[in-house]
């Protein structure tokens, strides 16, 4: 029975690699997948998926205006889909979650969406809030601040190093831009702006 999971974690977790994992595996056993990341994602060149250990894989576009729900089932109709995985999902419209477990209800497809859970203010992402209240499965993806504790926050850096909470929610940008800690020093660095805080001992204290 299909089933809508949601996997959500801090950046540099792994998303990635894990759905490019999970659809190979599909593949592999011959069945066929549909591969979905926001279309403003670029990093990895437009209409790609790559992750941060090398694999990559072709993928098709979302935007805010996309059906998903009309895109997979005309796919369906040339040919059965097995699974549709989905990168960056955070970026979803409330009314594209609702199509993805329209997907899962009515067409028996399971779904897996990959993405941030909260911005760098702390705040959930729109998609990442109705996949949190409306999958089948959630399944959060772990690592480690410097300290040795669970990341479960992101800080947005300036060209400074300095973390800020100002701005528009949608930036993208890799380890130059964010950088994942624990919630302990998530705050301190907000409230302090030191480099100890967001990498640890061995950057030592501003000057």
């Amino acid at each position: 029975m299909a089933q809508l999971y949601f996997y959500y974690s801090v950046m540099n977790a792994g998303k990635s690699t894990a759905l490019l994992q999970s659809s190979y595996n599909y593949r592999e056993r011959g069945m066929h997948t549909i591969v979905y990341t926001a279309e403003f994602d670029n990093r990895f060149g437009s209409g790609r998926i790559g992750s941060r250990i090398g694999l990559s894989s072709p993928a098709k576009l979302y935007s805010n205006q996309t059906s998903l729900f009309n895109e997979i089932k005309d796919e369906s109709l040339i040919q059965p889909v097995h699974c549709v995985l989905l990168d960056e999902s955070q970026f979803l419209t409330c009314a594209q979650v609702k199509e993805l477990t329209e997907v899962v209800d009515r067409l028996d497809i399971p779904v897996l969406c990959y993405g941030l859970r909260t911005d760098f203010r702390g705040e959930l992402f729109s998609g990442s809030q109705y996949l949190l209240a409306w999958a089948d499965k959630l399944v959060e993806l772990k690592t480690v601040c410097h300290c040795g504790r669970k990341a479960g926050m992101v800080l947005r850096l300036n060209e400074q190093g300095k973390p800020f909470k100002e701005g528009a929610q949608v930036q993208i940008g890799g380890n130059e831009s964010y950088v994942s800690v624990c919630r302990k020093h998530y705050f301190e660095a907000l409230e302090s702006g030191s480099r100890r805080a967001i990498f640890g001992h061995h950057y030592g204290e501003e000057e």
